[in-house]
């Protein structure tokens, strides 16, 4: 979806927080829809720049039909994208009737690329992403030429503001327009600025852009047809700070007859309590606990509807796939393995639903703020929170959102705490944990148990990653002076529904395709080394034998050869590869409660954490087809000091949830926090420090559940 391009976030001698390293076009990806020019292509490219939240991204998206996540808070598009938009050759204008000249109405059409790039304030870069927007337009990023005009997107609610950003661009010497937006919320709170006015003033052209409106697209539209047509300023405002480029902004103020809005009343009334040091941080605790107990009340229900279906879809293949060895691989690699992961996309879907409501309602520039303090005395700033609460999305987002970070040595302490927060990964593997530790019709007061549980969790991984970040920016390596925080506050604003729904299903679709990938692919190896070697004479013995001794017991015929496949299976299972995997390692994790079976799950995690559950899913469907939920909560010990005893006792759960809050089980983190830092130093760290933690915090977990359920 987008052309994604990193920073080199590597630490260099003398560390200068505000100095970035060249930008490497090298690592971009792109999408069918956002492809970046071929070096043969000379159909014309605008750089799309403009403050955050001024509404450049929703803008592209309307623009180009792509769709990209937006938000209210500095810091969410972090990358270049590429689009583009279709619009009629300059000869060709059209009549306000939307006819041609002649009558006929145009089919003729082209296209010109349109470059989304990082929101910044100024082209005095002191961030990675804000060297991003300077040296594309100075045309110093390697790999990738100069645009050949900028449109600047612009909040007419703060124009002076982006004056300055506006003369910044003027002073590069290519073409620039201006796109005007938020005219109509300037209006409703009494302030005024004329468009035509602005454009006389400043010289260049300006269109008023009102939301995603079709009618005020169209003028932009004809716009970009035609770069070089543009006017110019007879003379560049003054490009450098100073008396003089001060008096230009007052003078272009007063020639576009601009009148401050008001303030925002319903934005201040609020804020006197989501910004208050006590209230406003215990209404952010309160907002997080309504936020989980929401995704297990309202997802409960979806999920039993998914896991019917998976059950119906089991008893299908039995029934009608004849071939054995096929039935086996259907009904336990996929179904029992997959499948054991989608049930658990409602809750995932309504995080991520719940998280596009926050973001683009306002609030989480409001949490950044709140968070100042707390973060300022782990020796970062608040713009680290935005980095940290991106990760309980995907920690990979929240990665990268660290180059909105002005000093290198935050963003490598933030790159390798980060991961400590809960994670939409984590999501199915609590869910499971946590149903079988706290029964559902389990409350405490008014609110359900299993919420109270997960909301405990990510306060635990909040908590441990500040203090985790508290400690390396103590360390000599990344100790540095706490740099100076600004932050925007955008007034609250009623979220468009296409936007939140479009926002959750990108970031859903994202989760469903690495469960096609990944955890597929994991699926299928797991079946063979759990199948494998097949024992077919010891496995048909002993098959032959629990179905004579069953039917001796009274048992009839179906019962019985369901209890000899159950132990034929349970035999094939205890000699296969896997379990001499999970039995060579078991004595690193026999002190946290974990069997063989438990270790072959905790290391297919390591790839991706969703793995375990799928693991489990799929020993638990080939102990008992029937009711794998059954055979997983009645697993025992099959050897050791534990033999017979339940494997998932009170303990044995609340040791895998700490390791799993803790340990760094995913490759794709790992080599996010390689691109960031350029080395593989501080992901080894990170891997190493987070493993010794997970065990750490397993065996007191482990113990302690143990010496008080006994």
């Amino acid at each position: 979806m987008s052309d994604c391009c990193t920073s080199a976030g590597g630490l260099t001698g003398d560390d200068d927080p505000g100095r970035t390293r060249a930008h490497d076009a090298s690592c971009a990806h792109h999408s069918d829809h956002a492809a970046e020019p071929a070096a043969g292509d000379t159909r014309t490219r605008i750089a799309l720049i403009g403050s955050p939240n001024a509404g450049k991204t929703s803008l592209f998206n309307a623009l180009t039909g792509l769709r990209l996540k937006t938000g209210n808070y500095p810091g969410v598009t972090v990358t270049r994208s590429v689009g583009r938009v279709r619009v009629r050759p300059p000869s060709v204008r059209l009549t306000r009737a939307g006819n041609t000249p002649g009558g006929r109405a145009s089919t003729v059409h082209r296209h010109v690329y349109l470059e989304d790039l990082p929101g910044t304030y100024s082209l005095a870069p002191i961030s990675p992403d804000e060297q991003v927007v300077a040296d594309l337009l100075a045309g110093q990023l390697p790999g990738v030429a100069r645009p050949d005009a900028a449109l600047i997107v612009v909040d007419a609610t703060v124009l002076e503001r982006s004056l300055a950003l506006i003369a910044e661009t003027l002073g590069l010497g290519i073409p620039v327009a201006v796109a005007l937006t938020m005219s109509d919320e300037m209006e409703r709170r009494d302030g005024h600025v004329n468009a035509a006015a602005l454009e006389d003033a400043l010289g260049v052209p300006v269109r008023a852009v009102i939301g995603t409106r079709a009618s005020t697209l169209e003028p932009v539209r004809e716009l970009l047809a035609d770069p070089s047509a543009w006017p110019r300023p007879v003379v560049p405002p003054p490009a450098e700070p100073g008396r003089e480029r001060a008096d230009w902004v007052a003078s272009t103020l007063s020639e576009a007859g601009y009148r401050s809005p008001r303030a925002h009343s319903r934005t201040t009334a609020v804020d006197r309590l989501l910004l208050h040091p006590v209230w406003g941080t215990l209404a952010f605790l309160a907002v997080m606990f309504v936020f989980f107990q929401v995704i297990f009340t309202v997802a409960g229900p979806l999920q039993g509807y998914i896991e019917t279906f998976f059950g119906w879809l089991g008893a299908l293949v039995a029934d009608h796939v004849s071939i054995p060895l096929l039935a086996d691989f259907l009904g336990t690699a996929l179904i029992g393995g997959v499948g054991g992961i989608l049930v658990f996309v409602p809750q995932i879907m309504l995080m991520f639903l719940l998280i596009s409501l926050l973001e683009n309602v306002g609030y989480m520039s409001r949490a950044a703020f709140l968070t100042d303090r707390v973060m300022s005395r782990a020796g970062l700033e608040g713009r680290a929170f935005v980095a940290m609460l991106s990760s309980f999305a995907c920690a990979v987002p929240g990665i990268m959102a660290t180059r909105t970070l002005p000093s290198s040595r935050d963003r490598i302490a933030v790159a390798i705490t980060a991961p400590l927060m809960t994670c939409s990964a984590r999501i199915p593997v609590y869910v499971l944990l946590i149903g079988m530790l706290v029964p559902a019709d389990t409350r405490f007061g008014p609110f359900q148990a299993q919420g109270v549980v997960m909301f405990g969790l990510y306060l635990l991984g909040g908590i441990s990653a500040m203090t985790a970040a508290a400690i390396f920016k103590r360390s000599r390596s990344l100790r540095s002076d706490l740099m100076p925080f600004y932050m925007e506050m955008p007034p609250y604003r009623v979220p468009g529904i296409k936007t939140v729904l479009l926002t959750m299903w990108d970031s859903s679709k994202q989760f469903l395709q690495k469960v096609g990938k990944i955890i597929l692919a994991t699926a299928i190896v797991l079946w063979v080394l759990l199948s494998l070697p097949a024992h077919t004479e010891q496995a048909q013995a002993i098959h032959d034998d629990a179905v004579a001794a069953a039917l001796a017991e009274g048992a009839d015929p179906e019962e019985a050869e369901a209890v000899g496949e159950a132990q034929s299976r349970s035999f094939v299972l205890d000699n296969s590869i896997a379990a001499s995997i999970g039995k060579a390692v078991e004595p690193v994790f026999r002190p946290l409660g974990f069997d063989w079976r438990i270790d072959i799950g905790i290391l297919g995690s390591f790839a991706a954490r969703e793995v375990v559950v799928s693991t489990l899913g799929q020993i638990a469907a080939a102990e008992d087809p029937e009711s794998p939920e059954t055979a997983l909560a009645q697993m025992r010990y099959t050897q050791g000091p534990h033999t017979g005893q339940i494997v998932f006792s009170p303990p044995t759960i609340v040791a895998m949830l700490l390791f799993f809050a803790y340990a760094l089980q995913c490759m794709s983190t790992v080599g996010a926090i390689r691109r960031e830092t350029n080395s593989w130093k501080w992901p080894l760290i990170s891997w190493g420090y987070m493993f010794v933690l997970a065990w750490v915090a397993a065996y007191l977990g482990y113990t302690i559940t143990a010496a008080i359920t006994g």
